[in-house]
């Protein structure tokens, strides 16, 4: 195979993985209201998200990720389990959110330790279809080019109709702590 240059991308109809801004950490106080340092009961970070994505059999793309749960806490004296909630969302397009799932992590501390990790999982199944570039998207973004010719120096991206069909076909399943507004506060400006 003749390679003349360029940049080759691969366009895979799994969906991007990740923990949206500010969902990652989730910040327990007592008492509740309290903002204080010294009122810092628990915290917990998602970390370490592994996916496997199976995009090769039937009409569905089937995305599961496992990720883990690290927490501490302030107070070790007796065994204790913190029970956190978190969400799995299906993003397409980068704006639209099709689906959108609420599960939860056990923590279990056991009397005298002030860490404990458990792992979550979240899933997803996209439509193969609605994950696929319709074949005329796809020709134009890998028609053969010729300098000298009237289009060759444009970017296919920069056609309107072209990245509308990209982000369309573009799925994300985002991960992260289903918090309260006044939590999502507190992580946005702390």
């Amino acid at each position: 195979m003749d390679y003349l240059g360029g940049i080759r991308i691969a366009r895979t109809t799994c969906p991007a993985v990740g923990v949206p801004a500010y969902t990652g950490d989730i910040t327990l106080f007592d008492p509740p209201q309290s903002r204080d340092a010294r009122a810092i009961d628990v915290t917990a970070t998602i970390t370490n998200l592994r996916t496997t994505c199976d995009e090769t059999s039937g009409p569905d793309v089937i995305a599961n990720t496992t990720f883990d749960v690290i927490a501490r806490r302030r107070d070790s004296s007796a065994p204790r389990e913190v029970v956190l909630p978190y969400f799995v969302t299906i993003v397409r397009g980068g704006n639209v959110v099709v689906a959108k799932r609420i599960s939860r992590v056990s923590l279990n501390f056991a009397a005298g330790q002030d860490r404990a990790q458990t792992t979550g999982l979240g899933s997803s199944i996209i439509s193969r279809s609605a994950a696929t570039l319709p074949d005329k998207v796809r020709e134009e973004i890998t028609r053969k080019r010729k300098a000298g010719e009237e289009d060759a120096a444009i970017d296919p991206f920069s056609r309107p109709g072209v990245r509308a069909a990209v982000a369309r076909a573009s799925f994300e399943q985002l991960i992260g702590f289903q918090l309260t507004p006044d939590q999502l506060q507190y992580n946005a400006t702390r």
